[in-house]
């Protein structure tokens, strides 16, 4: 089945849970900015939960199918229709052959996912669909889409869509505290510091990307200036760059550097990382290692019990 891209928003790129194993390469992960509402659109469809989806930042693709088809999406808020019709996100709807989807703005967050049935269909690149687009592989010709480009979708499982329970969606947490870990060069920084650290509230700079989260707000200091012999940088890392602005490692990011990495985002809440705007409010508070596990496993067990008869 043909999807034929009219409009490809602000940008989109085809991505999947992301490419992992190759970091010693050099290589990131790349995925999906927010991997809870990829699995949660494709599950709605009725495809394997890793399956290749449109992501959407900002402003949404405009998208012209040949063939009857499902679609559902899922994350941040998004002013999407087919004709006259709108579609509400978190639902799995049917596209008549010839429509045409339309995806505008998007409130309440900074990406929104596009599954359609039977997935994304892109050639596997080290396992994976997903855009790198720093390495320019993967996805489409590893690049954002473009007006005129055409998808390919895949075909359907034999699973059968599935329905949220009402209200099951708002269990999901986009705004509060963002919890860390603390980091390799912890000890790097004084006690204050790391205490201003967690106090501060950042704000998501204009120029994050999927590389990394800038973020602007009182600066923060390690107890003297050194150079660190570059490392390996873990998916989530808050590094301090010498300006005192922390980043915070993302999807694209890079795989090694020499800043110091003073926590790290939990893997449960890199979803709400994903889903930030510039000029977004950003704080954080320490977890232990093992209350980031406990809050993983927790976050399974909600996804595992949102659908109707689940």
């Amino acid at each position: 089945m043909t999807i034929r891209v009219l409009k490809p928003g602000l940008s989109t790129t085809v991505q999947d849970l992301g490419r992992y194993g190759y970091a010693h390469l050099g290589i990131s992960p790349c995925g999906a900015a927010d991997t809870v509402s990829l699995r949660i659109a494709n599950l709605l469809v009725g495809n394997e939960e890793y399956a290749a989806v449109l992501e959407m930042t900002l402003l949404g693709a405009t998208l012209e199918f040949e063939r009857n088809t499902i679609v559902a999406i899922s994350g941040a808020n998004c002013a999407c229709k087919v004709g006259q019709y709108r579609i509400p996100v978190n639902t799995s709807v049917e596209v008549p052959a010839g429509a045409v989807l339309q995806c505008g703005n998007m409130t309440g967050g900074a990406r929104a996912y596009v599954a359609v049935r039977g997935g994304v269909d892109v050639p596997l690149v080290m396992g994976s669909a997903s855009t790198d687009l720093r390495g320019g592989f993967g996805g489409i010709e590893g690049r954002g889409l473009r007006a005129g480009d055409v998808i390919q979708a895949g075909k359907a499982t034999r699973s059968s869509p599935k329905h949220l329970r009402t209200g099951a969606i708002d269990g999901l947490p986009r705004s509060g505290l963002n919890r860390v870990t603390r980091g390799a060069q912890r000890e790097w920084f004084s006690d204050d510091e790391y205490t201003k650290f967690l106090a501060t509230s950042f704000t998501a700079s204009e120029q994050s990307d999927r590389a990394g989260l800038r973020l602007k707000g009182g600066p923060i200091q390690p107890l003297e200036q050194k150079q660190l012999l570059t490392d390996g940088i873990p998916l989530g890392a808050v590094q301090v760059p010498q300006d005192g602005q922390p980043i915070i490692l993302f999807v694209d990011q890079q795989t090694t550097g020499g800043y110091p990495k003073i926590a790290s985002v939990i893997a449960a809440d890199m979803h709400r990382i994903g889903q930030l705007r510039p000029r977004d409010e950003v704080r954080f508070a320490e977890v232990s290692v093992a209350e980031a596990i406990e809050a993983l496993r927790a976050q399974e067990r909600w996804l595992k019990d949102i659908w109707q008869n689940s």
